[in-house]
């Protein structure tokens, strides 16, 4: 002690007391559920791993944007939890190849090419169109949904539009190769309306299976195709219903055994009113205010189940199928109440039950299936667990509209995967995905696209501006140059974005405001990079990089950047030569070099040829190839790799750019013509145009008509504002005083 105190006395320093940081509470991640219609805070049931089933297509068509808007969704989310949240996600989903829509899209297409093959005659296939109008036009009458009416009445009308060419034909001279040709034009016309008629005549006699499982296995495999077209990744579990009949049956018998299902007439449906009545049990957890909405109901069972028999056979119209005995003409399985097949429910409900168990973390889906495909869901699997929590957050995407409309595989007015592809690229298209909310309405329009393109265009110069800075020969230790207060701002800003974009995606995810966010740090570096470039100044290699490579990253986490690619956009589309800006970049810099010093000898020496055989050389044959020169004043060339379709859309539009900005100039001068003119009339009336300073062509003429005047006045001052704009644009044209005509008579006036 006596130490101590002699220690203390000699000035010996004690170490002061730290004080920790305040610090601020981090951001935790929301989502929206749809079972509380709030942004919850997501706690997976077990630390980092996420349980996750995703409604996946009915096969019987081509996939279309609406699938799209799902499947683009679920995969940017599912990247963001497991890339960037780092979560380890378990993602399941389904295939349904076995549905009502399958049974009768397949019998149709099976009796209309056993038709087809017939080769029935003309009058034949006119009488047949004409029995198959009647049920139609019933059908029509009935109708009250104004935009399946619509599409009905646009089928009318085609078959009526093919059907007359053919009847005129039967009663004129044409040979039978031209009456055979409208014959194929009217079979096409009347497919639709043919398959239907054809399949309610005969479409029980059709025994086959294997009829049933060629129609969903064609149509899997394409879809397949359409979603690594789009970069989406695959599930890690696919599980197809027809593969898990064994694993349904025995569902269906545990939710009867526990009391909420019921065997009727072969059927076996599931009784809402017992499961509604137990405490421990909710029915219409998503939706309840669409409880008992029958119309909705039906959809639900499919249009091969709700006939007057089917449906008299249920306790309660709410109830629904949870096995359906199969009639004629319908596939079938064995099963202890007789043969028949799944109801469309119960097939995701024993599907994810086998494979996550009792309680899953997300379920997906898109928008429409909330009720009553969802709620039944729920309830059949909450029956069959005997809990009140198999699914913790539902995550429903968006509506898609196809410039405002509603689109629907029902009302035809759908757009394929394909044909999208075809507009657009996959990136493109998620780029249009990623700005916008995942969960809100998106309408598919070229507004919509056009402002993907544009995104894209920007956020790729960024990149290119700075690899060219990047490729600038620099020596080891210029790599680390002085930070001036433009740098400490741009990064400071950097860092604030970065923050904000972290916010975003912790509030449900939000992509919009993160690509905003983005744009906007792209911004501030243009502008840093263009200060830099005008005061002669190289900028910072090493943050210019930095920001460039946060941004590859975060368009990587979101599936719009192949991982393979090191910075930027990769040249060229998936399964191309990513490498490829590294092997051909060091011999486009050498021609870049040699074309410089061409350029410069040839000013020198003002040899125009040539000149212009370099301007050829960046302007015609090099996007041919895709690559950009760009020239700058005073400075080396950049070398830029673009992917060739977008150089030449770009120079299509520089061209169409061009023409309208020439025709813009064109009427700025004739609107200031007419102006001109105006005050020349008015001077006209007042009989002093011949005093005027004008061009003297004109003013030698002693009786001008009106017309003549203004279309040769237009037409000269045009001529002499094009060319004095061109030499000096506030020039004026020359004084030319000349005496006015003798004897003149102003013909102008009145």
């Amino acid at each position: 002690m006596a130490g101590s105190s002699a220690e203390q006395g000699k000035g010996r320093r004690v170490q002061p007391q730290w004080s920790p940081p305040a610090g601020t509470e981090p951001c935790r991640l929301r989502l929206y559920n749809s079972l509380t219609r709030n942004k919850d805070v997501f706690i997976p049931q077990d630390g980092k791993k996420v349980t996750w089933y995703c409604c996946g297509p009915t096969v019987y068509d081509a996939s279309h944007m609406g699938h799209a808007r799902s499947y683009i969704s679920f995969d940017i989310l599912r990247r963001v939890l497991r890339d960037y949240f780092q979560y380890d996600v378990f993602y399941c989903m389904n295939i349904t190849d076995i549905d009502d829509k399958i049974i009768r899209r397949a019998r149709q297409n099976y009796l209309f090419e056993q038709y087809r093959e017939q080769k029935p005659p003309a009058t034949q296939l006119l009488k047949d169109v004409h029995d198959a109008m009647k049920p139609f036009s019933v059908k029509l009458s009935e109708t009250t949904d104004p935009d399946k009416r619509q599409m009905l009445e646009r089928i009318q009308n085609s078959v009526k539009l093919a059907t007359e060419p053919l009847e005129q034909a039967m009663h004129s001279s044409l040979s039978g190769e031209e009456v055979d040709s409208k014959v194929q034009v009217l079979l096409e016309e009347a497919k639709d309306l043919l398959s239907d008629w054809l399949d309610s005549t005969g479409g029980s006699e059709v025994t086959d299976n294997s009829i049933f499982s060629k129609l969903p296995k064609f149509w899997e495999e394409e879809f397949h195709k359409d979603m690594e077209a789009l970069n989406v990744l695959p599930p890690d579990v696919l599980t197809r219903v027809s593969e898990y009949v064994p694993e349904i049956v025995n569902f269906v018998q545990k939710i009867v055994d526990n009391g909420y299902g019921y065997a009727s007439n072969g059927s076996v449906y599931f009784d809402t009113a017992k499961f509604a009545a137990s405490e421990k049990h909710s029915y219409g957890k998503l939706v309840p205010e669409a409880v008992g909405d029958q119309k909705a109901l039906q959809e639900g069972e499919g249009d091969l189940s709700i006939s007057a028999d089917r449906l008299s056979e249920k306790r309660s119209p709410n109830d629904f199928a949870l096995w359906k005995a199969s009639k004629p003409g319908e596939p079938s399985w064995p099963c202890p109440w007789g043969k028949g097949r799944p109801g469309w429910h119960i097939e995701c409900s024993a599907m994810a039950g086998t494979l996550l168990g009792a309680s899953m973390d997300i379920h997906g889906g898109g928008f429409d299936l909330r009720f009553p495909h969802h709620d039944n869901e729920l309830a059949q699997s909450e029956a069959y667990f005997e809990n009140d929590c198999w699914v913790r957050y539902f995550l429903h995407t968006g509506h898609l509209t196809i410039a405002g409309c509603k689109m629907s595989k029902s009302l035809k007015n759908f757009i394929t995967i394909k044909d999208a592809l075809k507009k657009h690229s996959a990136r493109q298209l998620r780029l249009a995905f990623l700005m916008h909310s995942w969960k809100d309405t998106l309408d598919y329009s070229s507004n919509t696209m056009e402002s993907a393109l544009q995104y894209e265009k920007f956020m790729n110069e960024f990149f290119l501006n700075v690899k060219d800075i990047l490729r600038a020969p620099v020596d080891i230790t210029g790599q680390f140059e002085k930070w001036e207060a433009e740098e400490v701002e741009l990064n400071k800003n950097f860092y604030g974005k970065k923050t904000a974009v972290h916010e975003a995606l912790c509030d449900n995810i939000d992509t919009r405001t993160v690509m905003e966010e983005m744009r906007a740090l792209v911004s501030q570096s243009n502008l840093y990079m263009a200060a830099r470039k005008a005061e002669r100044r190289r900028p910072n290699r090493a943050l210019l990089e930095s920001i460039a490579m946060y941004l590859t990253h975060m368009l990587k986490i979101f599936g719009a950047i192949e991982e393979e690619s090191p910075l930027g956009f990769p040249v060229g589309g998936p399964g191309t030569n990513l490498n490829l800006e590294s092997t051909v970049m060091p011999y486009l810099q050498v021609l870049s070099e040699f074309r410089e010093g061409v350029r410069k000898i040839a000013r020198e020496k003002k040899v125009l040829e040539v000149l212009q055989l370099s301007d050829a050389l960046r302007d015609d044959i090099l996007p041919e190839l895709g690559v950009r020169f760009e020239d700058h004043e005073g400075l080396p060339t950049v070398v830029k790799l673009v992917d060739r379709d977008t150089l030449l859309k770009e120079k299509e539009e520089k061209k169409r750019v061009s023409k309208s900005t020439r025709w813009s100039l064109i009427l700025l001068n004739m609107k200031t013509l007419l102006d001109f003119y105006v005050v020349l009339r008015m001077d006209v009336w007042a009989g002093e145009l011949w005093h005027m300073p004008l061009i003297p062509a004109l003013g030698r003429q002693r009786q001008v008509d009106l017309y003549e005047f203004e279309a040769s006045l237009v037409y000269r001052t045009s001529s002499w504002s094009a060319r004095a704009t061109k030499k000096n644009p506030v020039s004026k044209p020359p004084p030319t005083p000349f005496p006015p005509p003798q004897n003149h008579k102003n013909k102008l006036t009145g």
